[in-house]
């Protein structure tokens, strides 16, 4: 096992794993590892105002999904591979007990992560996400198909500025789904987690949400805090969901700062 107070060289290039290979950049450093998780079709470029609040202090790894930013692509687009690429990356930077710090799809992954490897990880910040709810019927699902044939001319558009994935509009529509389906079956999972969690909650409606739908969805964590000591809110913030990493990026800060104080103290009890 590596030092706690050692030194690592920054990198910035490209990871391979399994049939693709991942864009990938740790500014090194002998700060607390900070693993950054993206929504579901964004890139790394999103948490630069993230980091750039945090500073020069802490060791900042970012990374690329499949398909995402200048990652390549692959025939696996799928929550587990998301898992191993998430694996991937720590196990090639060598990063111990980092503070996981995911927007949305992020967060989803950085709670099942964390839920798997306990004592592998410090702490999760979780931004706007994840909730134990989800569309599961098949009207849902249609709906979600919809929207994105609808707007499937756009997409290309949306990648220029990070916000889509290099995929057809039906690969974006099956990952959604996906993501809908494990965040409806998120609370048992939440109930029993062992690490902190700290969550920058957003207002407002999401992209293809109608009739506060998101607002809903958020208020399904009330009872998993009130039974788990271990997940609290740290901020509820103005910027909806689609916004809230660019416009509430100080608050996003502020958790991950009290996530890392607070695992200094327990580290410093006898």
């Amino acid at each position: 096992m590596t030092s706690s107070n050692a030194t690592y060289p920054g990198w910035r290039g490209m990871l391979p794993v399994e049939d693709t290979a991942l864009a990938v950049t740790d500014t090194g450093g002998a700060g607390t590892p900070v693993v950054y998780l993206n929504g579901s079709y964004a890139g790394q470029r999103h948490w630069r105002p993230v980091i750039n609040d945090l500073g020069p202090g802490w060791r900042h790894i970012t990374y690329d999904e499949r398909a995402r930013g200048k990652s390549r692509k692959s025939a696996d687009y799928s929550f587990e591979a998301c898992v191993r690429d998430l694996d991937a990356v720590l196990k090639a930077r060598g990063v111990e007990r980092p503070l996981l710090v995911g927007w949305s799809y992020g967060a989803l992954l950085g709670v099942h992560w964390a839920a798997r490897n306990p004592g592998r990880v410090a702490g999760v910040v979780g931004v706007d996400g994840p909730f134990p709810s989800g569309w599961t019927d098949t009207a849902g699902h249609e709906r979600i198909r919809q929207l994105f044939h609808k707007f499937r001319w756009a997409l290309p558009m949306a990648r220029l500025i990070g916000n889509a994935a290099r995929m057809s509009a039906e690969q974006h529509a099956d990952i959604n789904i996906e993501a809908h389906i494990i965040h409806a079956a998120l609370e048992p999972l939440l109930d029993s987690l062992s690490v902190p969690v700290r969550y920058v909650i957003g207002s407002g409606e999401a992209l293809g949400s109608k009739n506060d739908e998101q607002e809903q969805m958020r208020t399904t964590l009330d009872p998993v805090l009130a039974r788990n000591p271990n997940l609290t809110i740290s901020a509820k913030v103005a910027s909806n969901h689609g916004t809230i990493v660019r416009k509430d990026f100080r608050a996003i800060a502020e958790a991950t700062r009290e996530l890392a104080a607070l695992t200094r103290e327990s580290r410093s009890r006898p």
